[in-house]
């Protein structure tokens, strides 16, 4: 697989483009972060189009990005908005994804890893107040 190839997709993504995941991902491709867990291309190509309907402006940034033969970790930027929320301002959530490639090159593995709690659920009014408590709470420092 072209990691360059993947890396400029993901970069480029747009609702559009969705339908090019079978270039790049197995048929039977398993796909985990912390709200999904699916197996398929289709089942895949739903999660990032459901994405594209939840949030304004979402745009991926790989940052770096280290390869060996038969996989890859990526590490990435994730920006977008959400405006049903009342906060127009442009969010990012950090995280790494962790690919695996079948012996046809395709992706047939990946596992995305970001912090939920801090990266999303903090950003919340009411939860983000109820988990910075907890943060200083259950803290050494």
């Amino acid at each position: 697989m072209d990691l360059d190839r993947v890396i400029a997709f993901y970069h480029a993504l747009t609702p559009e483009s969705i339908g090019r995941f079978a270039e790049f991902y197995g048929a039977d491709a398993y796909f985990k972060d912390p709200f999904n867990e699916v197996r398929g291309v289709e089942a895949i190509q739903h999660i990032f189009t459901h994405m594209f309907r939840q949030v304004d402006g979402p745009r991926f940034v790989v940052t770096e990005h280290v390869r060996d033969g038969h996989g890859a970790m990526l590490v990435w930027e994730f920006s977008y908005r959400v405006s049903r929320w009342g906060q127009g301002d442009a969010q990012v959530i950090r995280g790494v994804s962790h690919l695996k490639f079948g012996d046809d090159g395709k992706i047939n593995y990946h596992r995305d890893y970001w912090d939920a709690a801090e990266e999303l659920y903090m950003k919340l009014p009411v939860i983000g107040r109820l988990m910075g408590w907890l943060r200083s709470a259950l803290s050494a420092g």
